[in-house]
This record gives C-alpha cells, sequence and structure tokens, in this order.
C-alpha cells in the first residue's frame, strides 16, 4: 500500500440485503482510493447423496447463478461512482476462500458484512466474518448489516 491509498479492495456477497451497506462501504473506499473492487462470492460446496436423484447439479446451477447476480449486483451499484469491479466466483469453506484469494491476489483491505449475532446464534450459525478477521493477515473491515424493516 502506497501513501495511505488502496489499489485493490475486495467485498465478499452473497447477494442479500443484510450485505448492503458493506458493499456500499467498499465502493465507497474504492471510489477515494481509485482501488479496483473485486466482488467475491463462495459457492459451499455440496456433500453427494445417493446417486440417481438428479436434483445435485440444479442445485449446483441454481447457486452459481445466485452467485453472478449477486456479484453482477455489486458491479452495476459501483459503475455510478466509477469503480472497476471485477466478479469473482470461489467454491469452498467461505472464510477460507476468501483469505485465499486476497492474499494469492495482493488484496490491501478485505470488506465483509455481518449481522452482529451474539450467543447461540453465533454458536450455532457461526461467523464468516469471525473466521475472516481470525485468520487473515490482510486488513478486514467488518460492516454490520441491517436486517430490513418488514
Amino acid at each position: 500500500m502506497r501513501e495511505g491509498t488502496y489499489k485493490k479492495i475486495m467485498v465478499a456477497t452473497d447477494g442479500s440485503v443484510l450485505v448492503k451497506k458493506a458493499v456500499d462501504m467498499a465502493i465507497g473506499i474504492s471510489m477515494l482510493s481509485r482501488a479496483k473492487l473485486y466482488a467475491v462470492y463462495v459457492l459451499v460446496p455440496m456433500t453427494h447423496p445417493v446417486r440417481g436423484f438428479g436434483w445435485e447439479q440444479a442445485a449446483i446451477d441454481h447457486f452459481r447463478k445466485e452467485g453472478e447476480t449477486a456479484t453482477l449486483s455489486v458491479k452495476k451499484a459501483a459503475k455510478a461512482s466509477g469503480v472497476e469491479v471485477e466478479p469473482v466466483l470461489l467454491e469452498g469453506h467461505p472464510a477460507d476462500k476468501i483469505i485465499e484469494f486476497a492474499e494469492q491476489n495482493d488484496i490491501e483491505m478485505i470488506v465483509v458484512g455481518t449481522l452482529g449475532k451474539t450467543g447461540i446464534d453465533r454458536f450455532l450459525l457461526g461467523s464468516v466474518a469471525e473466521n475472516v478477521v481470525r485468520h487473515s493477515k490482510i486488513p478486514v473491515l467488518v460492516v454490520r448489516g441491517e436486517v430490513p424493516e418488514e
């Protein structure tokens, strides 16, 4: 990183409204730094059930399309700000793949969203953001999402 500016920033997205604040923050920082933004979506691998049901490929195709939609949404949102975005689809354990991609591509900041779960919810659901923060050597900006009112 030179003179306090970033050249490569990554935002992890799942396409939900809950990560909108993280995406907006990543776009804003990228715009101010004139950084390239990588919009990363991680497909969680399917376990392989008994053969013959045929739904596995349909599920994989569904999640791949969801990932493409999520990353293109970031690209569209960034276009108005003049931010260059590269959509990236990865497959594996989300926290591991986010860190691995960041390290292999000289990313200078990782932006992730979180719901801020605590207690039993955090224990049961785990937290990609928490795992990224704990294991990344790269700075991580965690942006707390907002649950939309119904």
